[in-house]
């Protein structure tokens, strides 16, 4: 079971990942400020689940299923915290961020590949 979840968050991570190009692409047509904003929205989305991912099923235990719920509420503030860090970051060193395309593809890429991925499997 160990195997198949976290076969399952690497294919989740690597379709945001694949999302956040997707989008990227056109968002190139409006300017490189764009595209690179859409880029740093859709990482920061990539990189929390990436952590998340990392933090829930590496080193994982089967003898020790109590504390599995804490490694989700571990994993949910590293992934809290990531995402906070890659906007904060942002913030910090671009003056002319477009909130719009960061937020915009933060929330494709962290609601979209899930939404497939749920209906592809039924």
């Amino acid at each position: 079971m160990h195997n198949t979840d976290t076969r399952r968050a690497s294919r989740l991570v690597v379709a945001q990942a694949i999302a956040m190009l997707v989008i990227a692409g056109p968002a190139a047509l409006l300017g490189w400020r764009i595209a690179r904003d859409v880029l740093i929205g859709g990482s920061a989305a990539t990189l929390g689940s990436a952590v998340f991912a990392l933090w829930v099923f590496g080193a994982y235990r089967a003898q020790e299923p109590g504390r599995l719920v804490a490694r989700f509420y571990g994993g949910e503030l590293a992934k809290i915290l990531t995402v906070a860090t890659v906007f904060g970051l942002a913030v910090a060193w671009l003056e002319d961020i477009n909130p719009v395309a960061v937020f915009g593809a933060f929330l494709i890429v962290q609601v979209l590949p899930p939404l497939l991925a749920n209906r592809i499997a039924r």
